[in-house]
């Protein structure tokens, strides 16, 4: 069963994004970093036009990353676990070019990302807006998202996600946190002090420019303070 993370983000850009020029998959440092790791690593990862840096939590390794055209994906699931059968899962997105479309901003994407969780589960559905805020100068915005039932088929499920969206130099990203567990026929009270927990681990979240000629582990975003 494919994972909601990726069909919400399918979701998202498929209704705001245009068709944009093909690229060449972008290459992450963090799974030759973190294979044997036990201990929080701070990853950075060039997607697109920009670095984006973050902290992985203990535990999480790196299983997934696709780069085609205008759609970047990372996952990231707990040692031991899969793509296609976890228990959290951390996930980094990018949609190339996007701040050239007027109608985007972090709150709308946000938004549609909400909407293809809720049309998965109209009657289990529930959303907590963080607002608006700033990453290291970028636009951004937070939000929960909760699936009672996250798949109606096969064996049940609930599934909430942290999303954070944020409005680079020309693209946009998303770091997403997700948990799945027990299923619930009604809405799932969101624990704020759980989820805002997770965001501080994930912590320092951070866009830096490319430098030309430079190499991961990216020194320059690497030694930002």
């Amino acid at each position: 069963m494919p994972s909601m993370i990726k069909y919400v983000a399918a979701f998202a850009a498929a209704c705001i994004a245009s068709a944009f020029a093909q690229s060449s998959a972008p290459k992450s440092n963090a799974a030759d970093v973190l294979k044997q790791s036990n201990a929080p690593v701070k990853t950075i990862t060039k997607v697109f036009s920009q670095l984006i840096t973050y902290s992985l939590p203990k535990g999480f390794v790196p299983v997934f990353e696709d780069g085609k055209g205008n759609q970047y994906i990372q996952e990231a699931v707990l040692a031991g676990e899969t793509t296609t059968k976890w228990t959290q899962m951390i996930t980094l997105t990018g949609a190339k070019e996007l701040v050239a479309n007027p109608n985007v901003t972090p709150m709308a994407f946000a938004n549609r990302m909400a909407e293809g969780f809720k049309q998965s589960c109209p009657a289990s559905f529930n959303a907590m807006g963080l607002g608006p805020n700033k990453i290291n100068g970028f636009d951004a915005f937070g939000a929960i998202l909760s699936c009672g039932v996250a798949m109606p088929s096969g064996t049940p499920y609930s599934e909430t996600m942290l999303l954070l969206v944020i409005k680079g130099e020309r693209d946009y990203y998303t770091l997403q946190w997700a948990e799945r567990g027990a299923p619930s026929q009604t809405p799932i009270k969101v624990d704020e002090a759980k989820w805002a927990e997770r965001m501080r681990r994930l912590a320092p979240v951070r866009l830096c420019p490319i430098v030309p000629g430079e190499a991961a582990p990216y020194p320059s975003c690497l030694n930002r303070t």
